[in-house]
């Protein structure tokens, strides 16, 4: 349950009033200059969105998942870079460490995450490595009090402007599976550690990632996250459930924004004499977004609850990522769709959202890996 209401409502309406007056009357410049304005990140900073999901004792909100899914659909209210540039902070860059982490570790890195004092990234996808991530191949070999680390990483977010990594490597080379990965925080001036040119992307700008290349990098032995080889693939799994979550109600927050865009401009625009909004095909996609974009919020809200009362939920964020990106994609294109034309031009938010939202189908999970994640899960517990 939500610990205080009042304080959230609170919180929500801050950051819905920052969203109305701050971001969407920015998004076209965060779109033409490839960056979040540096005033918006310290106001983001000031605000604590870097923290939202990380413990109070460690500076941060201690947002329970539901908190933070009404908060995500908040944010996703407008350009999802905006929310990219904390949302690792947040999610995977933090919560392997939270979960999995010595306390040395904690104490150390995860107070600067939260107040936005170091950007975290996470280093897993690989040029040959993507869904089936047990088959990584970057190398970790230990010497002495260091490990070596060799391989290369895709795609990697805020990978250009990053402090902090959290890297899957292989430090057992007899072990082809997961069993042989471990996770490591290798901080970002590490000699050794070298950044590629950042990747021209179809869609949300501001939002930037690159190659991770690492060149005979030495880490202290001990920043292998819990002081343990042989866990880091376990350590990724266990922040999926919530990365998943937060995603689906980023999800839901652009869809609600692309209905209010739809109908907005169906009811300014006059097509045989009145309004579009009048016409009966218009209302049919105006409908089906609208009942989908709330089918897909109550599926977030009852997996958050759920994980918030202890259950495991990873086969419902799963269930929850599928159907909001798959969704969110509906809904971007009904929008273009309502719009006619002017859908297709560049200075309506239709345009830029139908290719920032295509991303959601393939990050944090494919869909085709969550149907695969949804129906193993199903047989396993049928049986």
């Amino acid at each position: 349950m939500i610990r205080d209401p009042e304080l959230l409502q609170q919180l929500l309406d801050t950051i819905s009033r920052f969203v109305r007056e701050r971001l969407i009357p920015n998004e076209a410049c965060l779109a033409e200059e490839d960056a979040v304005p540096v005033e918006l990140l310290a106001e983001m900073k000031e605000m604590g969105l870097f923290g939202l999901s990380i413990p109070e004792e460690y500076g941060g909100l201690g947002l329970t998942m539901e908190e933070e899914a009404l908060v995500a659909m908040e944010i996703g209210k407008t350009s999802p870079a905006f929310r990219s540039v904390f949302g690792t902070n947040n999610g995977i860059g933090a919560q392997g460490i939270l979960i999995d982490g010595t306390p040395e570790q904690k104490a150390h890195y995860v107070p600067k995450l939260a107040t936005g004092e170091i950007l975290s990234s996470f280093c897993l996808t690989e040029p040959d490595v993507g869904s089936d991530a047990a088959s990584l191949r970057t190398t970790a070999v230990r010497d002495g009090d260091h490990y070596i680390l060799n391989g290369t990483k895709r795609y990697i977010t805020n990978g250009p402007e990053a402090d902090l990594f959290t890297v899957m490597a292989r430090t057992d080379p007899d072990k082809k599976g997961a069993g042989g990965i471990s996770a490591f925080i290798v901080e970002g001036g590490t000699p050794g550690l070298e950044r590629g040119p950042a990747d021209s992307k179809m869609g949300q700008k501001g939002a930037h990632t690159c190659d991770i290349i690492f060149n005979d990098c030495r880490v202290p032995a001990e920043n292998i996250i819990g002081g343990r080889e042989g866990q880091g693939f376990k350590t990724a799994m266990k922040v999926l459930d919530r990365g998943r979550l937060h995603i689906s109600a980023v999800c839901v927050g652009v869809a609600d924004r692309l209905v209010e865009e739809s109908l907005s401009y169906a009811m300014e625009r006059q097509q045989f004499g009145v309004p579009l909004s009048s016409h009966q095909l218009i209302q049919a996609m105006l409908a089906d977004s609208k009942t989908e974009a709330y089918a897909g919020r109550t599926m977030v809200l009852d997996a958050a609850r759920r994980k918030d009362a202890g259950e495991d939920v990873a086969t419902l964020a799963s269930c929850a990522k599928l159907f909001c990106a798959e969704m969110v994609g509906r809904v971007a294109d009904r929008a273009v769709q309502v719009h006619g034309g002017a859908g297709y031009m560049t200075e309506y938010a239709v345009e830029r959202f139908y290719r920032d939202v295509r991303l959601f189908r393939i990050y944090e999970g494919t869909t085709q890996i969550q149907q695969l994640v949804i129906a193993r899960n199903m047989v396993r517990e049928a049986s």
